[in-house]
């Protein structure tokens, strides 16, 4: 009863779509040069050439904006999540370093099951997007350095589900490191969420920034830059609610599957 109670005084509500905060004293602070000491402690022992010749992108702390909440309540049908997914991303130089046989792909791909669709928008629209055509299947985007992005969700169901964030193994809502005990946004069925930056107070976040690694907020704020280059996705389900039950695209599919495999038009 406790816990519903504190789930519903925290929900909150996006533009495009709803979802639930964490109090504001757990947003994550602004890097400052006390950070900067911290990281040089936890480095301590590495070559200062050797970490600042990582190659590739990061996240860093970008320009505040304005982002407000409100609240809804919710439950969680389960601890565990319906489904997670990953993006992994770095400059096309890093891209192609990563791997040989990526595909162009569409900017919106499903997940957890086809619950939502999710993708990385520049100021441009979506960013390059890669798929590993064998091997692992590993969906991956190509961004630029100070180039600003934001993570698009879209809930394709018909219930109201709650998505949990990361940006370089750290929670968006908190700036700490990411877990799915954590409770970030709620995203009404059909509408799209856009996650634009760490969450810094109830009506600011700072905008996600490709940066260097060793400018990245995983380093100055933590000093541990093993996660850098990698978002990632949580979503979980309503208590009392099934989502499958509101989607008659994806039953009907599942109505017409045939047993055998057929060409097409055969």
């Amino acid at each position: 009863m406790k816990r519903d109670l504190i789930r519903l005084l925290a929900g909150v509500l996006a533009i495009t779509g709803l979802f639930s905060c964490a109090d504001q004293s757990s947003a994550p602070s602004q890097p400052s040069s006390r950070y900067h000491q911290d990281a040089e402690k936890t480095n301590a022992g590495v070559p200062q050439a050797l970490q600042e010749q990582r190659p590739g992108l990061a996240t860093g702390w970008g320009h505040e904006k304005v982002s407000n909440l409100s609240g809804q309540a919710f439950t969680r049908a389960s601890s565990k999540p319906a489904g997670t997914d990953a993006i992994y991303y770095n400059n096309k130089q890093g891209i192609d370093a990563m791997s040989s046989n990526l595909e162009p792909v569409e900017g919106m791909q499903t997940a957890a099951g086809g619950l939502v669709e999710w993708g990385v928008k520049g100021r441009g629209g979506f960013l390059p997007t890669y798929k590993e055509s064998y091997g692992s299947g590993r969906r991956l985007i190509a961004g630029e350095a100070d180039g600003t992005y934001t993570i698009v969700v879209r809930n394709r169901s018909k219930s109201t589900l709650e998505i949990v964030a990361s940006v370089d193994g750290l929670d968006v809502f908190d700036g700490k490191s990411a877990s799915f005990a954590k409770h970030d946004y709620l995203v009404n069925p059909g509408t799209t969420l856009e996650i634009d930056g760490f969450r810094t107070s109830y009506s600011t976040v700072a905008a996600f920034k490709f940066s260097s690694v060793a400018n990245s907020y995983a380093n100055l704020r933590h000093g541990d830059t093993r996660n850098v280059g990698v978002l990632g996705i949580a979503v979980f389900t309503q208590k009392g609610v099934n989502p499958w039950t509101w989607m008659p695209e994806e039953i009907q599919r599942r109505t017409q599957a045939q047993p055998f495999a057929r060409a097409p038009g055969n």
